[in-house]
């Protein structure tokens, strides 16, 4: 959970912005959604290599 402390005086939509900001740092909103369907394992990897194969040759067809 983050916790963003208002400082004396500074207005809400301040401190606001600084609690997106720093959600958005550490990804928070990501892992969420990731969490909130199981994958296995296996297909965890099956995307990975597929991702993987995919770079290569995009990079490969641009050079």
């Amino acid at each position: 959970m983050l916790i963003v402390n208002v400082k004396e005086e500074e207005s809400i939509d301040r401190a606001l912005k600084r609690y997106k900001r720093k959600v958005h740092a550490t990804r928070l909103i990501k892992e969420i959604r990731r969490r909130q369907q199981f994958e296995k394992p296996s297909v965890l990897k099956r995307h990975e290599r597929l991702n993987a194969m995919y770079r290569e040759k995009y990079y490969n067809s641009n050079m």
